[in-house]
């Protein structure tokens, strides 16, 4: 999700539009309108095919369910849900709530949350981070198959709101008021498991667990791949460019066929507190005097650019994590790029090479795909990550006619050689956005999530909204874009290390009532915009996740559609349907499952977000009660963000 503007928080539309845009490149734009190109059929596949072994399978948990259908069709068997306004989280019929950890709550043995905010940053370093975001559940192995009832959940922690980590907000800014808030981003792994029997059956996080740790913003993380050890990577702590401490604006996710879990940085640069004058590399990337409002620079000198150049170019990467390994320090993965990381959604080629796809979360940024030089070895499933250092990143190019091309960003290929301003591969790398410029890469209205469709192959890509486009195109047909869209292509002969693909728009959200025809979209179903994350369940049906700001929900162009929500699609027929509806000022996020489709873990981000600006500490539950005004069991004092857990009553596949 984008957080542009100062405080690092979403501005109101208007204001939003007003925000400079990093790209100000001359990359062609089609200008023309998506008109009746035909949907190619795909060559249908299976992804990931044998040879995982039962460990990479248990924590993947990528098992197959039988079809909702006699035909093959998924089918969405629930009741739509109404759009809700109400200061809660609602769910379709049938199906039953729980929740399981929020932000404050201990990964272990541990203090517990301080409703004041009172927690210490030392605290804060062993309990949930806050905004929970992207999330993925690693199922045990029992008896050699993979369990729905025990595992370890990755959850990543996006930002901070100030107003409410601490009791006072930002006043009298101090070290330990910075050593918290950096100690409340990155990731939480937690072990969870399903305990009780009949309707007293609950999910509950484990404690004390040997897999739980929390990955911090000052947490010893090691650089690995092309960039590592490079000059721009080295600064006054770190003379070999090999060890960075921290990770943090932890967005969307991937995992492994190795049984990893892809943490993604995004928004970074908010952190940096810039030069007056940006260098066209540092101002290419959003980094600017005063950044988002951290002020994190005034204790560390690491977030002062005029103190330390080369620390800004140590973030903006893809992390690995082994959820198996609390001792095993993440690993930033170099060669898949540096932009703001909105999901590292992976699959196999036919050949078995690795290939990540990411989108770069910003107005008029790109997507990208990496492919391995080697293919992963089904005789060693659990020793991968070196899969993620060596090979090709390409950016992608829509043409017109619904075909597109992937553009390799690779020295010596396509222009990037030292005439054009490229010293070597690691220069590429860490310029990734330049690079694709230079290529001539499509700028698209804010590429988010992408998800790979189980059965066929075929990859969908969150394009959420852009207001500030002025001149349509065929990949991103509508000028302003205040609703998003959702992109697919499908790979020239089914390969996911193709060079080419054929394309279409899957579906243009909005709202049928909308006075402007342009932005009522196409949905078959119920309305929605600002699509964010996607993902896949083992039936094929493709979930789609709402992330609104806060200034323009249930106003303006998004009055009708209530507060953001969950939907369900047959991508197959292009039916939507809403399955869920969250709290005031929040955001959906992170879905994932159990293998066998029982158990929806969600996030509840942000909830109570005050549009444009950081909460008021002196008013903490001004906009939303969220979760203690619907879970007795929670502490309240503040809203959290919090995942939550959902289940079908009668015990059967959620929504099936």
């Amino acid at each position: 999700m984008e957080k542009i503007g100062p405080l690092h928080r979403r501005l109101p539309p208007s204001a939003a539009d007003d925000q400079p845009a990093c790209n100000d490149s001359t990359n062609p734009c089609f200008g023309e309108l998506l008109t009746g190109i035909a949907a190619i059929p795909a060559t249908r596949r299976r992804v990931l095919q044998g040879g995982l072994g039962s460990l990479a399978l248990a924590f993947l948990g990528w098992i197959d369910l039988p079809s909702a259908t006699a035909g093959g069709r998924p089918t969405l068997n629930f009741p739509a849900l109404a759009a809700a306004r109400e200061d809660a989280v609602r769910v379709a019929d049938g199906h039953v709530l729980q929740l399981l950890y929020a932000w404050g709550d201990p990964v272990s043995d541990g203090p517990a949350f301080r409703s004041d905010a009172g927690n210490s940053a030392a605290e804060q370093a062993v309990q949930a981070g806050m905004h929970h975001d992207g999330m993925h559940f690693f199922p045990f192995s029992e008896n050699g198959q993979a369990s729905s009832t025990r595992g370890v959940l990755c959850i990543n922690h996006e930002y901070t709101d100030e107003g409410l980590l601490h009791a006072d907000g930002m006043a009298e800014w101090s070290h330990a008021k910075t050593i918290k808030s950096q100690n409340a981003h990155g990731v939480s792994v937690i072990e969870v498991e399903l305990v009780g029997s009949g309707a007293e059956r609950r999910w509950r996080v484990v404690r004390p667990s040997r897999y739980a740790r929390r990955i911090t913003a000052r947490t010893p993380l090691r650089i690995a791949g092309p960039a590592a050890g490079a000059p721009a990577m080295r600064t006054r702590d770190d003379a070999r460019g090999l060890v960075v401490f921290g990770t943090l604006a932890n967005c969307a996710m991937g995992v492994t066929p190795w049984g990893t879990y892809l943490s993604c940085e995004e928004n970074f640069n908010g952190y940096f507190n810039g030069l007056a004058q940006p260098t066209p590399e540092q101002q290419r990337y959003g980094i600017r005097r005063g950044g988002h409002g951290a002020r994190w620079h005034e204790h560390d000198r690491r977030f002062d650019v005029a103190s330390e150049a080369n620390e800004a170019n140590r973030f903006g990467w893809v992390v690995e994590i082994d959820p198996r390994q609390p001792t095993q320090a993440p690993v930033k993965r170099t060669a898949l790029g540096r932009f703001k990381h909105e999901s590292a959604t992976v699959t196999l080629a036919a050949d078995r090479r690795v290939v990540v796809y990411m989108g770069d979360d910003e107005a008029f940024e790109y997507i990208y795909k990496y492919v391995s030089d080697d293919p992963f070895p089904s005789s060693d499933p659990a020793g991968g990550g070196h899969l993620l250092d060596r090979g090709t990143l390409y950016v992608a190019r829509f043409s017109a006619d619904g075909r597109g091309r992937w553009l390799a960003l690779q020295h010596g290929r396509n222009g990037l050689v030292a005439a054009t301003g490229f010293a070597d591969q690691a220069d590429v790398l860490i310029r990734a956005r330049q690079a694709a410029d230079l290529v001539g890469a499509t700028k698209m209205d804010r590429p988010e999530w992408i998800a790979v469709h189980p059965q066929t192959g075929e990859v969908y890509c969150t394009l959420t909204n852009n207001r500030r486009r002025s001149i349509a195109d065929a990949a991103n047909p509508r000028a302003p874009n205040a609703f998003g869209h959702i992109i697919r292509w499908r790979e020239a002969g089914g390969d996911a290390a193709a060079s080419d693909f054929s394309w279409d728009i899957f579906v243009l959200c909005g709202d049928p009532q909308n006075a402007d025809a342009g932005q009522r979209g196409n949905i078959r179903g119920d309305a929605f915009g600002s699509p964010d994350g996607l993902w896949f369940d083992a039936q094929g049906r493709l979930w789609i996740q709402t992330d609104a700001p806060g200034a323009a929900i249930r106003s303006g162009d998004y009055e009708r559609l209530g507060n953001n929500q969950v939907l369900v699609a047959d991508v197959g027929s292009g039916e939507v349907r809403r399955f869920l509806s969250g709290p005031h000022g929040c955001e959906i996020t992170g879905l994932t499952g159990t293998p066998d489709g029982c158990n929806l873990f969600v996030n509840i981000q942000h909830p109570g977000e005050a549009p444009g600006a950081r909460a008021d500490p002196a008013r903490p539950l001004a906009i939303s009660g969220w979760p203690a005004n619907q879970f007795p069991e929670a502490t309240g004092g503040r809203p959290r963000s919090a995942t939550v857990v959902i289940r079908r009553r009668d015990g059967r596949v959620v929504a099936g």
